[in-house]
């Protein structure tokens, strides 16, 4: 399953992101306390349509930048825990209960592109 975020303004301005990684990126907006748990909850969920309002998305774009990229160095990788590791993704899925918050992570180089995406765009679209 992945995320293909659509910028409300240009159909050909548009991020994709992985099912393992748009989970962590969730979590790191949730932490964020500027949308409702309602909105993040929606956004877990593909191919809806889903909107993100220009003024949330360049609020999630500012704190990305700011907050985030600042303490993930390049080439590292932050989990959904917010914890943070510069061990490559070995691509290994994790099935022990205790063990499957590993399956997902966000690296900086992503995060660095959708925070962009966040700032340029018109607000976008879940699909």
């Amino acid at each position: 399953m992945s995320f293909t975020l659509i910028d409300r303004g240009s159909e050909n301005f548009e991020i994709r992101a992985s099912v393992w990684s748009w989970k962590a990126a969730l979590e790191i907006i949730k932490s964020f306390d500027v949308l409702s748990e309602r909105k993040i909850r929606e956004m877990a969920y593909n191919a809806t349509g889903l909107d993100i309002s220009q003024e949330d998305a360049v609020m999630i774009g500012e704190k990305i930048r700011d907050e985030i990229l600042p303490t993930l160095k390049p080439g590292h990788r932050m989990y959904s825990d917010l914890s943070t590791t510069k061990a490559p993704d070995d691509g290994v899925i994790h099935k022990d209960q205790d063990d499957q918050w590993k399956n997902y992570s966000v690296d900086h180089e992503w995060l660095t592109e959708f925070s962009e995406f966040c700032l340029k765009c018109k607000g976008f679209q879940i699909y």
